[in-house]
């Protein structure tokens, strides 16, 4: 009864993230815990060598996982929900979505899966001595320009996804800062987009003549806490297409999944980290102080509220596993067995752990498309062995669990090993985590630090959205947010935390070995396999 009042007074924060298979709302209560969720499954596209989701893909998703939420709040509490007290839109970062003066889409959605822009990528961050990895929208906008491709003397407005769902749905042109540091550098002082690197850029395209500047098509920044406009009559329409939903409900900054998976792991402070381990795989670590290097494996971004934070971001993750686990469901569908998904998941994870040390001399990479931190522009998933190998199912899971770090591995040992970055807690979350143990043994291996994961570590950025905007909501008078994060949300809850094991450890470095010395099987799969 009490969260039934709490939902018929407006008393309930919601948050929407699109993922790259999913997208979720999660509606929570006062207390910060999630009374209600919906989502809606999609898969992004492969169209004139772009990775992209069509505009009709984005807006019906939204809509299905609205009604979705909307139908398990009537389900469960026996009313229709009219309006929150707050709301947030979160999505994957960076990508390019150009829009012309008339707010028309110039070209398809480029997502951060796409590998284009090396020309432009190895540019900028020459030109700014600052790493530009590829799927920055900065990048893929050079790139653009570099390929003299028509659109860009039309664009009046660049944003990301997150950016563009809060535009339609409130009319403002923001992003917060998280999100706006995937977009350009952020100057660490002024919390804007770097004023040097924005005049550098305009003297790079000063030829070509355009007649917009980059600070004119770039959206207004702002940090967490702060207002973002109100859903409006159009925008409500648009969010829940039975009319039942108000407008005028007050939004927080739409984030990135990066800023939302920190907020979800209570990550925003320094020496803290996490990593989001899903189709694709991040590591956040906030910094104590700059790097010493410019790194093209380290991307610097921000948490939502400002600090400085390292990056090591890899395109792949559980794609491929999914599909061989996919690919046992079928075998014993064949067998007229019907086995449940997460049981199959759980049995076939936990098997891994009984695989050898350094998975029995198999080898898999996970690469359904390029990956930047080992230098492909395009990916082929593969498994290959030697007679000698040790060929067993664990050894054939754990392998593919391995994989799935592998190039996140890479990246990390830059950061820890070579820069001497110092964590005190490193927190998993993401589909990787939700079988208990297995793949946070896994990523303790793999950084030869404890992991710990939380029982809200499944919630994921949908919840560390809906929280952002609690924070705009609830927080007291100069609270940062961190701080709210300990008091409001995260107060008592503990997690579970495993330690490294050593033979894991031992195990994951010969593997990694063998991962960096088999690329080029990887290369000439790409080469050859069309």
């Amino acid at each position: 009864m009490d969260i039934k009042q709490m939902i018929l007074e407006g008393r309930t924060t919601l948050g929407i993230e699109f993922g790259s298979t999913r997208i979720k709302a999660v509606l929570i209560g006062e207390d910060n815990a999630p009374i209600a969720s919906g989502d809606h499954e999609w898969e992004n596209r492969y169209e004139n060598n772009i990775w992209t989701y069509s505009k009709e893909d984005i807006w019906t998703g939204l809509q299905d996982c609205y009604a979705n939420m909307a139908k398990d709040v009537q389900e469960k509490y026996g009313v229709t929900l009219t309006t929150v007290g707050a709301l947030g839109f979160s999505a994957m970062m960076h990508g390019y979505l150009p829009f012309d003066k008339n707010g028309e889409m110039l070209v398809p959605f480029r997502t951060w899966r796409n590998t284009i822009t090396e020309e432009a990528s190895v540019k900028l961050t020459e030109a700014f001595h600052f790493n530009i990895p590829q799927r920055w929208s900065i990048a893929h906008l050079y790139q653009a320009i570099l390929n003299g491709e028509e659109h860009v003397k039309d664009i009046a407005y660049l944003t990301t996804l997150a950016g563009y769902v809060h535009w339609k749905l409130t009319g403002r042109k923001v992003l917060g800062i998280g999100e706006a540091a995937g977009m350009l550098p952020i100057d660490a002082q002024t919390k804007q987009y770097n004023a040097a690197m924005i005049d550098t850029f305009e003297k790079l395209i000063a030829d070509k003549g355009y007649p917009w500047t980059l600070s004119a098509i770039l959206p207004e920044i702002l940090l967490a806490g702060e207002p973002a406009g109100t859903l409006t009559e159009e925008g409500a329409k648009l969010l829940d297409v039975s009319g039942n939903l108000k407008a005028g409900i007050p939004v927080c900054p739409p984030e990135g999944d990066a800023g939302t998976g920190m907020t979800a792991t209570n990550s925003v402070a320094k020496r803290t980290g996490n990593v989001s381990a899903g189709t694709s795989v991040f590591a956040m670590v906030v910094l104590e102080k700059d790097l010493k290097a410019v790194h093209p494996e380290i991307d610097m971004v921000t948490t939502p509220d400002g600090s400085a934070v390292a990056m090591v971001h890899c395109n792949n993750c559980t794609s491929d596993l999914n599909a061989w686990i996919s690919l046992f469901a079928e075998f014993t569908e064949a067998f007229g067995m019907k086995v449940d998904r997460n049981d199959l998941f759980g049995t076939l994870y936990r098997k891994a752990l009984e695989g050898d040390p350094d998975c029995g001399g198999l080898l898999a990479y996970n690469y359904f498309s390029g990956e930047h931190i080992t230098g492909f522009e395009e990916g082929r998933p593969l498994f290959v062995r030697n007679p000698e190998s040790r060929f067993n199912l664990a050894n054939f899971m754990r392998v593919h669990l391995f994989t799935s770090l592998g190039a996140l591995k890479t990246g990390l040992d830059i950061l820890l090993k070579g820069e001497g970055v110092q964590i005190d807690r490193l927190m998993g979350h993401g589909g990787l985590f939700k079988t208990k143990e297995v793949g946070q043994k896994i990523l303790a291996a793999a950084v030869n630090a404890p992991v710990t994961v939380m029982e809200t570590a499944g919630e994921g950025g949908a919840w560390g959205i809906a929280l952002l905007a609690s924070y705009m909501l609830h927080k007291k008078e100069g609270e940062s947010l961190a701080d709210f994060l300990n008091r409001a949300v995260f107060a008592g809850q503990e997690g579970v935390t495993l330690n490294p094991d050593e033979k894991d450890v031992e195990g994951f470095n010969v593997f990694v070995k063998r991962y960096a010395a088999g690329l080029p099987i990887e290369k000439a799969a790409v080469e050859t396999l069309i």
